[in-house]
């Protein structure tokens, strides 16, 4: 069986959390074959790339692979300004002459934990405590893309979702829980109704039609 293999890169080890993400979206729009992901963990080289066009390079020729996504949190940019720091980046990028793969960037209005922040179950089950009964203040769908810092806000409702007292909440390992909300996401569909997310989707599925994916098996 024939196989699809992208590379994510992104700031940090936390947005390693994208995975279960793209591997949906990639699955959601027609790719039916066996899809291999994975996050460039570039921290223990000698010399780590700092910029992002070195990041982007070295990732591909470590993690050789068809589709790059490359993550970058908007935060307080415009959106088309990111993308065309991606496209600039990619375009100054070497790849010690592997074939450039596809790319397709990634760019949350926020951060990308606005994107986990509708399904209570996941965040139940990432904070071990997946029978909890106690009331989670959930933001509407519709806002998330406009929180001022979403991250902080998936911490709080994770730690909420313990249940634990204030002395064990102390020693919780908020930042893993937080990394695995995604893994326990089945189904992003309400997320087509962010825009960020929607154009996400949007950019991978004419990926997908334009390399004819979606007829691989």
């Amino acid at each position: 069986m024939s196989e699809l293999s992208y590379t994510l890169v992104s700031d940090g080890s936390s947005d390693a959390g994208l995975i279960p993400i793209l591997d949906w979206l990639l699955e959601a729009n027609g790719v039916a074959c066996a899809i291999q992901g994975v996050w460039a963990d570039l921290r223990r080289l000698p010399r780590p790339p700092a910029s992002l066009s070195t990041r982007i390079g070295t990732a591909v020729e470590l993690f050789p692979c068809e589709l790059l996504f490359v993550h970058r949190d908007a935060e307080r940019e415009p959106y088309d300004s990111r993308r065309n720091e991606v496209r600039e980046a990619l375009a100054a990028a070497t790849f010690g002459g592997i074939r450039q793969p596809v790319c397709v960037c990634v760019i949350p209005v926020r951060m990308r934990e606005a994107w986990l922040l509708f399904d209570e179950n996941a965040i139940r089950r990432a904070a071990g405590n997946p029978s909890g009964r106690v009331p989670l203040e959930l933001p509407a769908l519709r806002r998330c893309e406009e929180l001022p810092d979403p991250k902080d806000l998936l911490n709080k409702l994770i730690v909420e979702a313990s249940e634990l007292g204030a002395r064990r909440r102390e020693k919780l390992p908020v930042s893993q829980m937080a990394h695995r909300v995604a893994e326990f996401i089945q189904d992003f569909r309400p997320l087509r109704g962010l825009s960020a997310f929607a154009t996400l989707e949007r950019e991978i599925q004419d990926a997908i039609s334009a390399n004819a994916w979606d007829r691989r098996r």
